[in-house]
């Protein structure tokens, strides 16, 4: 496995490929309906619904800064974080669009990040696309931890 191959399974088993440490991004958020998503284990703190967009806005930064892109292009308004989810917008309707978002936002960056190694595997920008991988690993794991609080909230 040559460099260029190692940094694109990287980012794989970070969102979506079979994994030795548990699961990825992808696997973090299978299973989950809108209901749990939107759950906020207390007043100011994100639910799994904003981490999703959150990731998904990352993987869209840093392809932009590897295309070299205009900023403020995010398909919603806004960066970083985005609240989730409004009075009488909490459905899997609106749930599975923004988990396709987070799909196709990874699928552009890893097809970006694979035209650039084409180009120059010694990429500058190799620690940010690394970054995107340790990222998605983070968030699986703050996405697992909500899911145990929410069961065990809803247990009492």
């Amino acid at each position: 496995m040559n460099s260029s191959q190692l940094i694109l399974a990287l980012l794989d088993e970070a969102y979506e490929k079979k994994t030795w440490h548990g699961p990825n991004l992808r696997q973090a958020l299978k299973g989950v309906t809108a209901e749990q998503a939107a759950w906020r284990p207390g007043r100011g703190r994100h639910n799994i619904w904003e981490e999703t967009l959150h990731a998904a806005y990352w993987k869209y930064a840093m392809r932009r800064r590897v295309e070299g892109g205009k900023r403020g292009s995010f398909a919603l308004k806004g960066s970083n974080f985005f609240t989730r989810q409004e009075k009488g917008k909490l459905t899997e309707k609106n749930w599975s669009a923004d988990r396709k978002l987070l799909d196709s936002e990874h699928r552009a960056l890893r097809e970006t990040v694979r035209q650039a190694l084409k180009k120059n595997p010694a990429a500058k920008l190799l620690s940010g696309i690394y970054g995107v991988a340790f990222h998605d690993v983070y968030h699986a794991g703050q996405i697992r931890l909500l899911r145990r609080l929410m069961t065990e909230k809803m247990k009492k």
